[in-house]
């Protein structure tokens, strides 16, 4: 997932700031996007157990377990951390971790699934089954981060980040390109602008692309505010298809523009993402 985009995360902030209804996830506790998975989760998991709640805002049942974890967490002082992935806004998440019912709950330690359970359980049970993790992993990590040396984080790519997660994107693109100013490849910052840009114009599109270009096909600004469109609703493959199917049906400068637009796309995703992958092959059939 190394350089993969929050893109599902954007959304969320930027057009459901409520999320779906039904609960909330519990305070003080991480919540697992795309973005952040290696970083939070995988990475983190080296240094101290992470339990991961798979959970939907529709099932009551999620909501409870997730604050029953919660409290054992802060009762435990930060010997683990507890995170939680909305099975509702971030699916890709949830099929990265196989999940086939809410809840589901996976303890991570050393970048590897250490143990796993679906369904709720009584409080004395996941007592219990946290102790007998903390057990398997005593003295096997490298202990809580904040131990030894303070991670030191560059102030500029701090205050873009903050301003990011607080849904300042003005705010945080002006920072990132700061950032790219003197350091013109760093990763992160060129990630982080692409994604902005993209929200920005996708945002603004009409809501009713996606039937607007089906009626006209043939027309590639139609098609390119659909794409975006579906891209905000999690249909990547749909959005890729309908540029390539646009590359297959034009030529000269018009095909030149429609593969740039579809290369933009393709950057804001892990070049690993199997979507990606295939979206290159067609994009490559088309052409060639």
């Amino acid at each position: 997932m190394t350089g993969a985009v929050d893109l599902s995360g954007l959304k969320q902030r930027a057009q459901e700031p409520g999320g779906a209804s039904g609960g909330a996830a519990p305070s003080g506790t991480l919540e697992v996007t795309e973005a952040n998975l290696e970083s939070e989760v995988l990475a983190r998991s080296n240094q101290l157990p992470v339990v991961v709640v798979l959970w939907s805002p529709r099932s009551d049942a999620s909501v409870q377990l997730g604050e029953t974890l919660a409290a054992l967490a802060a009762q435990d002082n930060g010997s683990w951390a507890l995170a939680t992935v909305n099975v509702d806004t971030t699916p890709r998440v949830a099929q990265l971790f196989g999940v086939q019912a809410v809840p589901t709950v996976v303890a991570i330690a050393g970048g590897q699934p250490l143990g796993s359970f679906q369904g709720p359980q009584p409080p004395d049970q996941l007592r219990a089954w946290i102790d007998s993790l903390l057990n398997a992993t005593a003295g096997k990590l490298g202990g809580a981060p904040g131990d030894g040396e303070p991670e030191q984080v560059d102030p500029a790519l701090a205050g873009a980040r903050d301003a990011l997660d607080a849904g300042d994107f003005d705010a945080a693109k002006a920072a990132y390109e700061a950032i790219l100013r003197t350091d013109p490849n760093h990763v992160e910052a060129k990630a982080a602008v692409r994604q902005i840009d993209f929200l920005a114009r996708a945002t603004a599109q009409n809501p009713d692309a996606v039937a607007r270009a089906d009626a006209a096909p043939a027309d590639i600004d139609a098609a390119f505010a659909a794409a975006d469109i579906q891209l905000l609703h999690q249909d990547v493959a749909g959005a890729f298809n309908r540029l390539v199917a646009l590359v297959k049906s034009t030529s000269g400068d018009d095909r030149g523009r429609v593969r740039t637009r579809l290369i933009e796309l393709f950057e804001l995703f892990d070049p690993a993402d199997p979507d990606v992958i295939a979206g290159r092959r067609n994009l490559a059939n088309a052409l060639y």
